[in-house]
């Protein structure tokens, strides 16, 4: 399952967000480090079910009408301070914990309401601009200082006549979350010595910086939209990174509605329907989430889920099926599995995702669309509906 961390300064909203995208309880407060341990749960990418291409819908607890939600982890680690990479404020503990994610949702107080530490100020006198590079900047420095503290060991080691820098490196970085390809593209990108005894302080930055892009992208999510100056997120996105307008507690507060029967509402929808019974007071609260809504086409939640699992990590979704005619698997469950994968992926590499038998004792592949045998370097695409032939079926 892939990981998505919720990383950004105390009090932005990490917490509401996690609640609202995966229902769990956690603790919500108004004060830094509300977080401690981190928090995980499961959330949902959204995409098209296969079954919005049949007569009848699927019927799958996880597609609702043909909105299909493919799970995804989720967790939210403690607030991140100035000085983390040196262990300030819970700093060494929420950097270890990152290394988990394949990709970060940083979350900033669009309103600039919070300070720095994300101590409340008066809304709109703190530049939320400011949080959008901190993350990185934090996340760079530590890994830089990881590389540091572990260069005198590959020096030593560059002495050996069968030397090979990716392969040490590699070793070095694979806790980060790093593969043999990372390191192989990162010091393709940079400019260095042969002999790792000539790097430089800045020569090992480049290379931390250079692996953290590689394996933790990240997307800003511009996090209590509905109080935000307008100027606010208009300077927001004119950074380079991708932002998402966001209300956590917006999304929080339809999810629960939609929980108590009170409206008709589906995570990423751009609005919604009051259909149970609320009071005026709640009925207004809803309406001031619509007109956000309208605003920018949603919460900005799920959309930012989505654009951290299909943008920034370029997956696709693919449903593996047992039976090619009805879309079922052996017990009759149309539509009954969601894999995401990378985009370039092939059946075997879908056969290894289902279980690793399966892929061991691979024979072929058949496309359900079209009922037809597709070859092992087929390059799979976002909804193929595909049945795996294998001994171990």
């Amino acid at each position: 399952m892939l990981s998505l961390a919720l990383a950004g300064k105390p009090n932005a909203g990490k917490s509401t967000f996690y609640q609202a995208a995966t229902r769990a309880e956690v603790d919500v407060g108004n004060y830094p480090f509300t977080t401690i341990d981190a928090n995980r749960g499961v959330t949902h990418a959204r995409t098209d079910c296969p079954c919005l291409d049949r007569d009848e819908r699927c019927g799958s607890e996880r597609c609702r009408d043909g909105k299909r939600y493919v799970p995804v982890e989720l967790f939210d680690v403690a607030g991140l301070v100035p000085g983390a990479h040196e262990g300030k404020g819970l700093g060494n503990q929420f950097l270890d914990e990152l290394t988990d994610a394949d990709a970060i949702l940083n979350v900033v107080d669009a309103s600039g309401g919070t300070n720095a530490e994300g101590e409340p100020v008066e809304v709109g006198t703190y530049d939320p601009v400011e949080e959008v590079d901190f993350v990185e900047r934090e996340m760079d420095q530590w890994l830089a200082g990881i590389v540091d503290r572990n260069w005198e060991g590959v020096e030593r080691k560059s002495r050996s006549p069968d030397f090979d820098i990716d392969e040490v490196l590699t070793d070095m970085l694979t806790g980060f979350g790093a593969t043999v390809a990372d390191v192989a593209g990162s010091l393709r990108a940079l400019d260095y010595p042969e002999d790792p005894i000539q790097w430089t302080d800045e020569h090992r930055a480049a290379l931390a910086r250079e692996v953290r892009a590689r394996t933790k992208p990240l997307v800003v999510v511009a996090n209590k939209a509905d109080v935000a100056p307008a100027e606010n997120l208009e300077r927001l996105r004119a950074t380079d990174k991708p932002v998402i307008p966001a209300t956590a507690e917006g999304e929080l507060a339809l999810r629960t509605a939609s929980d108590a029967d009170a409206v008709d509402y589906d995570p990423g929808d751009p609005d919604f329907e009051v259909v149970g019974d609320v009071s005026d007071a709640q009925r207004e609260g809803l309406e001031r989430i619509r007109e956000v809504m309208a605003e920018h086409g949603g919460t900005g939640v799920q959309a930012a889920i989505d654009a951290a699992v299909y943008d920034l990590l370029d997956r696709i979704t693919v449903f593996p099926v047992q039976n090619e005619t009805r879309w079922t698997d052996g017990a009759g469950n149309v539509l009954p599995d969601a894999v995401l994968l990378p985009r370039g992926a092939t059946p075997p590499d879908l056969a290894y995702a289902i279980h690793t038998d399966i892929g061991e004792g691979y024979l072929h592949a058949v496309d359900a669309r079209s009922d037809r045998r597709i070859g092992e370097d087929h390059e799979l695409s976002e909804g193929d509906v595909i049945k795996i032939v294998s001994t171990a079926n």
